[in-house]
């Protein structure tokens, strides 16, 4: 009875188990009906249901046809390599999709809230013997871990099929005007159908109790999802550096702890006493006892905080000058078309480099003037101005650029060298035998820019 009763189907005749929250009142006042009377007025109510709901489907749809294009909600089709469709793909968003999936899926949960409520009346001890037999089996999982792998097969042995067996050949029954003490066989053919599971009945009473269930776990989850970014989320995310540093400091020291000496801890005696400690916290007298003394903080608790922030105002220095770094910017000028003079082309990111695969049959990116260029994200200048790099046969070294000319004097120019020619020392023996492209290198110092205040 303990075991899988929360299979069957309610609407088969099985009471539902979920005795611990109330009934709907009842008026006990009115006079009885017929059951055609009542039966004729369940239908209407059932008809006056189904009404109302596809009215809030119809209104429902049409408010989120103001707020949403569902006509042309993307349908996500991922093709692999092969042409094939991605199996992963999911459809997207409409309102009638969105209406039926949430009604099966409700008429189906029921047996999910049927096994949670088994399971909290089981550990808050509203059955003693349940919960001692629950922790005696639990304490031969921790002292013989092997053990869990027969726990799913006796799991389908004891709690699917000997109640389905004995659901086909049930026990002979107590009526008054039968004949008692025949006692319990199995042989003989089966006396009953067998037991199927089913989904409860749209509008029925418990299709309602899944509603009022659904609607509770959404809630449980939200105080749970708060009360855990409450207080995780300060901890981790530098809101407050120091505490954030703080909190690395400590889970990295831990980490490194747990893997030099994971192994010589005695796991199975600590989750043996860990679990026996957190279900007996949940006995009604512990309860009690909670409620009669209120909690306080300790004062070695007060004591151990006041070491703690102490330390972590002492060594933990966040006060450090923010990041510098160096960024470059590539000056290109192109030659004109008499090939007498350079005109100023942008200032681009990369050196445009003439034998690279970027460089050849492509024209450089980037902008137009020495305003326009700005430093990188999360980043501000720390200078006033540009610098020409001096030293330029060492950033074409750096790169491995072959087939330029460079200028280690004056404005130090790079310049490409045509199909053919070769770098000479003076400009005006070069010209003729140069690229149509010269470049020099900029740089300037950034720091990083500080944020102020949280999102």
């Amino acid at each position: 009875d303990f075991a899988a009763a929360f299979l069957s189907n309610p609407d088969e005749g099985t009471p539902h188990d979920r005795d611990d929250r109330p009934e709907p009142s009842r008026d006990h006042d009115l006079p009885p009906e017929s059951p055609a009377d009542a039966a004729k007025k369940a239908r209407s109510l059932r008809r006056g249901f189904v009404k109302a709901a596809s009215l809030q489907d119809m209104l429902l749809e049409k408010v989120l046809h103001q707020m949403l294009p569902v006509e042309e909600a993307p349908q996500v089709h991922v093709q692999l390599p092969d042409g094939s469709t991605d199996p992963l793909a999911r459809p997207g968003f409409t309102v009638g999709a969105m209406s039926t999936n949430f009604r099966r899926f409700n008429a189906r949960i029921g047996v999910v809230f049927q096994f949670q409520s088994r399971l909290l009346r089981l550990l808050s001890w509203r059955t003693p013997t349940h919960t001692l037999s629950f922790l005696a089996v639990y304490t031969f999982l921790c002292l013989d871990p092997s053990l869990l792998l027969a726990v799913p097969l006796v799991l389908a042995l004891f709690g699917i099929l000997v109640p389905s067996f004995i659901a086909r050949h049930p026990p002979p029954g107590t009526e008054p005007d039968r004949v008692r003490n025949l006692g319990y066989s199995p042989r003989g053919p089966p006396l009953a159908p067998p037991r199927t599971v089913k989904p409860v009945k749209e509008l029925s009473r418990d299709f309602f109790r899944n509603l009022g269930d659904l609607q509770n776990v959404m809630e449980d989850f939200s105080v749970v999802h708060d009360a855990v970014v409450a207080l995780v989320v300060p901890l981790t995310n530098f809101s407050d550096e120091a505490l954030s540093s703080a909190v690395f400091l400590v889970l990295a020291a831990l980490a490194a702890l747990a893997l030099l000496a994971a192994h010589l801890l005695p796991w199975r005696h600590l989750a043996l006493v860990a679990g026996w400690a957190a279900v007996a916290s949940l006995h009604p007298a512990v309860a009690d006892l909670t409620d009669a003394h209120p909690p306080h903080r300790h004062p070695a608790a007060t004591a151990m905080r006041t070491r703690f922030d102490a330390w972590l105002r002492a060594d933990v220095i966040l006060d450090d000058a923010p990041e510098a770094a160096e960024v470059e910017i590539f000056e290109l000028q192109h030659r004109t078309r008499n090939g007498d003079e350079w005109e100023p082309w942008l200032f681009s990111p990369e050196p445009h480099d003439p034998r690279s695969n970027a460089g050849v049959g492509q024209r450089p990116r980037g902008a137009r003037f020495f305003e326009d260029v700005l430093p990188p994200e999360g980043w501000e200048w720390s200078e006033k101005k540009w610098a020409l790099d001096l030293y330029s046969r060492e950033w074409v070294e750096e790169r491995i650029i072959t087939g330029v000319e460079v200028e280690t004097e004056g404005e130090r120019w790079v310049y490409d060298v045509a199909e053919g020619g070769e770098p000479q020392g003076e400009e005006e023996d070069g010209v003729g035998r140069r690229g149509e492209w010269r470049r020099r290198r900029w740089v300037r110092l950034v720091r990083r820019r500080g944020e102020t205040g949280g999102a």
